[in-house]
């Protein structure tokens, strides 16, 4: 299930790419088959080492094509190990809400991308997570949880200040708001609850399926109820006077 839009932020075979809190790796899996040279990145261990096993499985089974690489790594989001202007594209998905420090963030994914480089960032829209930390203290008051909620003028603002240029943005994944609406209200850590068990079972089909039914459906409902905020950017070549 992916967040970014790859029509929307196309990559070239060759492109070296950060997936920065890559998590379980779908964006990385991604980037890889398309021919890239990606790097995932996250702080927790146990996750990238299942990251690497999975890239290790798809290049045994030539799901990548010939000159794509694959590394997984732990790392801090504020101290990137990376020379400045290491990169073609830069992803993070579903991280910067969970950082207190994000414009840190931004600063160190600005070092590290080159001029003319795209950088994809997605967070939880404003609306449905606002019904979720209504619904449910427990959602967001955990540790590594959620600790802001964006509005996507403000996350707009801050990418601006960080020195990149927005180029577009859109929602994601609307037919998953009411699930996790129904998470919260039947408490978080309670996977039995009939509605949770029952809409997650219509997620897993979705998923699994791709009926064109919901997909149409969740493109209608995506600037309504979509979870996620996702926008593009991308880092402005310096004038030739100032790179002098």
């Amino acid at each position: 299930m992916l967040t970014v839009d790859f029509t929307r932020f196309p990559l070239a075979p060759g492109d070296r790419v950060l997936d920065l809190g890559c998590g379980a790796g779908r964006h990385a899996f991604e980037c890889y088959r398309r021919g890239a040279q990606v790097v995932a990145l996250d702080q927790n261990g146990e996750e990238i080492r299942e990251v690497a096993k999975w890239f290790a499985a798809m290049k045994e089974a030539g799901e990548a094509p010939a000159g794509a690489t694959a590394t997984a790594m732990e790392g801090d989001a504020l101290n990137l190990p990376f020379p400045d202007e290491s990169f073609d594209v830069v992803i993070i998905s579903e991280v910067m809400e969970h950082i207190p420090d994000d414009k840190g963030v931004l600063a160190e994914m600005v070092r590290v991308l080159k001029p003319g480089g795209r950088i994809a960032i997605t967070v939880p829209r404003y609306g449905p997570e606002k019904i979720c930390w209504t619904l449910s203290d427990a959602y967001h008051e955990v540790e590594g949880g959620h600790i802001r909620i964006y509005k996507a003028d403000e996350l707009l603002a801050k990418i601006r200040q960080a020195g990149l240029k927005p180029y577009g943005t859109h929602h994601a994944h609307a037919l998953h708001s009411p699930y996790w609406w129904l998470k919260c209200a039947f408490g978080v850590d309670n996977d039995k609850a009939l509605p949770v068990r029952a809409y997650h079972k219509l997620l897993v089909w979705d998923i699994m399926k791709k009926p064109a039914l919901t997909r149409v459906a969740e493109q209608l409902l995506n600037p309504v109820v979509g979870k996620s905020f996702v926008a593009y950017a991308t880092k402005p070549h310096l004038p030739k006077a100032d790179a002098q």
